[in-house]
């Protein structure tokens, strides 16, 4: 699959297969076509040449409602409407399953419920989305795509505008659903330690095509990060998880003339 914009290609002849049920994340610099990647594959974007199947079949072929039914997406920096509270944003994630002139069901408001309860964003229902804070923002965002109740979710840095412990239960919640109702998910990420801790698999790009696929021991690797990032580093074993660890070495840390202290 090739895509771009405005005649600029961003993908280039790019082949990826996505595994259903695990934890996918999109790995590599800025500008090399995460973001991209996850538009076409949530027909967003269509491609300028090849197709994005879904479930074996083309997904511009498909419904709008079939595909919405079956693909949540949380892009980068999404705006929600000015002045809808939190309730009424995470009910629009109910749309793809009601029909023109139904009212919202029992089961719209446990989806709902347990989407907001998921995303410790329940007791802002009645907020107006405009006054949270970035953190809160992206949580409720979060709980929107919940809500859709569909088998894949496609998340584009889920964990922006959160503090260190908020990523964490982000990135929990995300392995807990995806334990729990086998929910195929898909996500970009620039931090390759939490890529490495919560992906079964790992796809690492950079200029549009895919440099390595595989488990995070296969592809976080001292030379695959130099490939793809530019980057010296040592991979190390967490010290209480099967993953690999990445440490950024630094210009000082590769000069053994210079003394390894701040000052």
């Amino acid at each position: 699959m090739s895509a771009g914009y405005d005649g600029r290609t961003v993908l280039d002849a790019l082949s990826l297969e996505i595994a259903p049920g695990r934890v996918t994340a999109l790995v590599g610099p800025n500008a090399c076509g995460k973001s991209t990647l996850l538009k076409s594959l949530a027909r967003l974007l269509t491609p300028a040449a090849g197709t994005v199947l879904l479930d074996g079949r083309d997904i511009h072929a498909l419904p709008t409602r079939e595909v919405a039914r079956r693909l949540g997406i949380l892009p980068q920096s999404p705006i929600a409407p000015e002045g809808i509270t939190v309730g009424d944003l995470v009910w629009r994630g109910r749309h793809p399953h009601q029909r023109f002139g139904t009212r919202r069901s029992a089961a719209d408001d446990l989806a709902i419920a347990a989407a907001l309860e998921a995303t410790g964003t329940a007791g802002l229902i009645d907020r107006p989305v405009d006054q949270l804070s970035g953190g809160q923002r992206q949580r409720v965002w979060i709980a929107l795509a919940l809500a859709q109740e569909t088998p894949t979710l496609l998340l584009d840095e889920p964990t922006t505008y959160l503090d260190i412990a908020h990523q964490i239960e982000v990135m929990d919640l995300l392995a807990d659903l995806n334990a729990r109702t086998g929910k195929t998910i898909v996500l970009v990420s620039h931090d390759l330690n939490q890529a490495a801790l919560y992906a079964s698999t790992i796809v690492a790009l950079r200029d549009g095509r895919v440099v390595r696929q595989g488990t995070p021991h296969e592809v976080l690797t001292e030379q695959t990060v130099a490939e793809v990032f530019g980057l010296d580093c040592l991979v190390v074993p967490h010290p209480r998880a099967d993953r690999p660890q990445i440490f950024p070495l630094g210009r000082r840390h590769l000069d053994p003339t210079k003394e390894n202290h701040p000052c």
